[in-house]
């Protein structure tokens, strides 16, 4: 199924029936674990001899899932994951199509042994963020371990709260394929989070954050028509499913 859309002024083509899904599916004890979360699980609820497992002889399968959204795979968070300012994220992600645009990015090593995404190593200018609302980043190295890793107390890749900043400036919804915008260890500052959504400032309300997406070596950076997918849950976030579609000049 081939669409066309209008997007400021210019006409584009995607074919709906091409999607490339960048979320990690969550399975028990086979997702990636970020911040000391418990892992992912889904068990059969057992009450009295009934076992909901259809592998334990039930008619049905009637499964408890748990699952802690900012540690265990593909989430979106709205401003309210740290600031009471901000609604749910139900709330604020009131549109789920955007134009978005993927780069690939080799984050810079400081004097600490960090790894950082900066504006320098991105080699983001304003011109590249026109006709855009959302910004979809992917991390080098890029390996399919990212899929299953436990980053508790591995410190992983994060972004430089200047470069955060600028994004604000021109973007709704940063996606990136690390756990945090922000250092794993960093006493609270939180600077990323603050500074894509300007708390100290005009807070921007209805801006997300999509993290621990994963995007296959095979999808190739550039322009993309992006539907974001969330459960219909009243907390600061949801497990995600960002489904991005090629876009084509018609």
């Amino acid at each position: 199924m081939e669409i066309q859309l209008t997007h400021n002024g210019k006409q584009y083509t995607a074919n709906l029936h091409e999607p490339l899904d960048i979320s990690i599916p969550l399975e028990h004890d086979n997702t990636p674990i970020a911040f000391g979360a418990p892992a992912y699980e889904s068990t059969p609820l057992k009450a009295g001899s009934f076992i909901g497992s259809l592998e334990e002889g039930s008619p049905v399968n009637f499964y408890n899932l748990r699952i802690n959204p900012h540690g265990n795979g593909t989430h979106t968070e709205s401003v309210r994951h740290i600031d009471l300012r901000g609604a749910s994220i139900l709330e604020t992600l009131q549109k789920q199509h955007h134009i978005a645009k993927l780069i690939t990015v080799r984050p810079q090593q400081k004097s600490n042994k960090d790894l950082v995404v900066t504006r320098s190593s991105l080699g983001i200018k304003k011109q590249d963020l026109q006709d855009i609302s959302a910004l979809v980043i992917r991390t080098k190295p890029n390996r399919k371990t990212k899929k299953t890793k436990n980053y508790t107390n591995t410190n992983p890749i994060y972004f430089d709260h200047k470069l955060l900043n600028f994004l604000s400036q021109h973007i709704d919804h940063l996606l990136i394929d690390v756990p945090s915008v922000d250092r794993e260890q960093d006493g609270g500052k939180l600077k990323g989070h603050k500074a894509f959504w300007q708390t100290n400032d005009d807070i921007a309300l209805d801006k997300t954050i999509t993290e621990m997406v994963y995007l296959d070596n095979k999808i190739k950076d550039g322009l993309y028509l992006l539907n974001i997918q969330i459960i219909p849950v009243v907390i600061d976030v949801s497990p995600s499913r960002p489904v991005l579609y090629v876009l084509r000049e018609a």
